[in-house]
């Protein structure tokens, strides 16, 4: 995906970027961290027939500027409560894929009636909420060391567990140029920021309709962390979708677009 298309707000002392489609009810998409708004292209075209599509890039990531250190997720979810005021989103159907699922929690925390329907693709209760310690420990070590790697030596290291053994190279190649574009200090504020990250208090306090939506071989965070969430959350719904993996909206576009329209316009 392009420049073409993008539009800038400036919230606070954020500069953020995002990519606006379509025509109808808001539906707010989160990428995940190493990520930006260009990993949801093909949302931007498939679901722009019936939705007003909303992707930004956090700040952090893409061609948004960079927070301040430190930055909790709490913070995020105010900054993105303040974002969509500023592009005249009131209230929307908010979908939030890995960390951004846990965006999309704790924006349900800090402002519950911003949401009207709720979609956790491919996330976590908080690494904290969903892994043991030591994994989360580990997780942010990697993420460190890492973030000090030059784009073109850290995007081979991450990009084939995004996906499953079968995805396309053209697919991997997508996805490569996203991650080349990472932030190192976003990135390494984005990992502790889920590493701190616990909604387990808040899901079964959550009140609007939501979607638990997985890719069924996702190596980040597998289908037990999806049992996990729905489990917890009242009346949740649970959808996984097959030969799919921890990016589950790149590889399999059409069943995730399908499963989205289905659920919200239900």
């Amino acid at each position: 995906m392009s420049d073409e298309g993008v539009s800038r707000v400036q919230v606070g002392e954020h500069s953020i970027a995002y990519r606006r489609a379509g025509r109808g009810p808001a539906l707010v998409l989160l990428h995940g961290f190493l990520c930006d708004s260009r990993v949801w292209r093909m949302q931007l075209d498939g679901l722009a027939t019936d939705f007003n599509v909303v992707a930004w890039d956090a700040p952090g990531a893409g061609q948004s500027s960079d927070p301040p250190d430190p930055f909790a997720m709490a913070d995020w979810a105010r900054c993105l409560a303040r974002f969509l005021d500023a592009v005249g989103v009131e209230r929307a159907h908010v979908l939030g894929l890995s960390w951004g699922g846990i965006l999309a929690q704790e924006l349900y925390r800090v402002d519950p009636a911003r949401i009207d329907r709720l979609i956790l693709a491919d996330t976590y209760a908080g690494w904290r909420g969903s892994l043991p310690l030591e994994a989360c420990e580990q997780r942010v070590a990697r993420c460190e060391h890492d973030s000090l790697l030059p784009p073109a030596d850290l995007a081979p290291r991450w990009v084939d567990e995004m996906f499953t053994a079968a995805a396309a190279p053209e697919l991997l190649a997508e996805m490569s140029a996203v991650l080349s574009g990472f932030h190192p200090h976003g990135f390494r504020l984005m990992a502790k920021a889920s590493a701190d990250a616990d909604t387990t208090d808040l899901l079964p306090t959550v009140q609007v309709p939501t979607l638990v939506l997985w890719g069924d071989e996702d190596a980040r965070s597998p289908v037990t962390i999806a049992h996990q969430l729905h489990g917890m959350i009242p009346g949740s719904e649970l959808t996984v979708i097959p030969d799919a993996g921890h990016v589950s909206n790149m590889e399999r576009p059409e069943a995730f677009n399908a499963a989205v329209r289905r659920f919200l316009a239900a």
